[in-house]
């Protein structure tokens, strides 16, 4: 009899899955750790599930502890503190309240206690706030993507950008704004897809300070006009000895956008956004060529490349970066605005690489850069 009840159980156990973790005390970031686990295994059935887990595991966490904190602040001893933080905080630990007490300590983990300014209402402003989970949205929009759900996914994305604040990873903001750039494209919302390309290179970061130098209004305006003025004149290779930007967070923002500039005839536009891609490009690979070379001095992108093609990271972030369509693009588009010098020196560069493809071959069946349209957008 015990051993049929035993197999019972078990069953039970299996059907249920992760739900039953979570009954049992699973805590949702192991939840969550578990569904990236199935995602990249192409379990999305049961990455859903985990992902769903989490998310409800967390609302439930914080649901509880605003709960006990507000069971506590309805005592008659404790409403007459008002909205004094340090008062509650004397009598939790006088009382021994051990469930608020549990509350506030895992507030104070979470979020500077001094952000509070010592109210008790701003106490259980941020346990609400807490509730949210932006990670697991972004898995589930991860999964939804993964199984086609586009329209799905972005709506996952788009909760986890919002929720942004809460992310425990600097920096991984980036990361789902940059997918919601994705999911336009793809569906074809240009517009969207640019003003959302648009706020990476003119918003701010997780720090709060500007995502691109280049890009501030003023300071930023003189520096690009310089750059141009410099790339126009003195040519390609005399524009990087000078000029270094290591934007990794909107290189591609800005190399999507030329594409699409161009693509549409804003050529302009697509000059300037095409000049900094390229130029972000190539200061990353400057800068990895001299961290194995500290002698290395660039003098031209034929030099530059033969330090690179030795290095099979360095080719795959050419690959990964769309490097020669960058370079025949912003040829094309120099051409169009009459910048002829800049214009044939890089068409000169594709025509010799041979590791530049498509890109090197068109190029060398036209003696002089071309203006072409693209034949599909970004």
């Amino acid at each position: 009899m015990y051993r049929k009840l035993f197999f019972l159980f078990a069953l039970i156990f299996l059907v249920m899955g992760f739900s039953w973790a979570q009954i049992i005390g699973q805590p949702w970031w192991y939840t969550l750790e578990q569904g990236k686990l199935f995602f990249r295994n192409g379990s999305y059935g049961d990455a859903l599930i985990a992902f769903e887990d989490a998310r409800r595991g967390r609302l439930n966490q914080f649901t509880k502890m605003e709960q006990d904190l507000i069971l506590l602040l309805s005592k008659p001893d404790v409403r007459r503190f008002g909205d004094s933080l340090e008062f509650v905080e004397i009598y939790i630990d006088r009382n021994l309240e051990t469930a608020a007490a549990t509350a506030l300590a895992e507030l104070y983990y979470r979020v500077p206690k001094e952000s509070l300014k010592g109210s008790v209402t701003e106490a259980l402003k941020e346990l609400d706030r807490l509730k949210s989970y932006p990670e697991a949205e972004f898995w589930l929009g991860e999964t939804y993507r993964a199984e086609g759900e586009l329209v799905m996914a972005l709506r996952q994305y788009e909760r986890a950008w919002n929720e942004r604040a809460l992310l425990e990873i600097p920096g991984f903001d980036i990361e789902i704004i940059y997918k919601t750039v994705d999911i336009h494209r793809i569906r074809g919302n240009y517009q969207e897809m640019e003003r959302r390309a648009k706020e990476i290179i003119e918003g701010k970061g997780h720090n709060g300070l500007p995502r691109d130098s280049l890009w501030i209004e003023g300071s930023g305006t003189q520096i690009r006009s310089a750059m141009a003025r410099i790339l126009e004149n003195e040519g390609i290779n005399r524009f990087l000895t000078l000029y270094r930007h290591n934007n990794t967070d909107t290189e591609r923002a800005h190399r999507l956008l030329g594409f699409f500039y161009y693509a549409t005839n804003r050529l302009i536009q697509g000059t300037e956004h095409l000049m900094v891609a390229f130029l972000i490009q190539n200061s990353i690979l400057i800068q990895e060529v001299i961290r194995r070379d500290p002698e290395f001095t660039f003098e031209s992108l034929s030099n530059l490349m033969l330090y690179v093609r030795a290095r099979p990271e360095l080719t795959a972030f050419i690959e990964d970066t769309d490097y020669y369509r960058t370079a025949y693009y912003l040829a094309s588009a120099l051409y169009a605005n009459g910048k002829i010098r800049p214009s044939r020196e890089l068409w000169a560069f594709l025509a010799s690489s041979r590791e530049a493809g498509e890109w090197g071959e068109r190029a060398r069946r036209n003696p002089n850069p071309l203006i072409e349209r693209p034949v599909e957008m970004p």
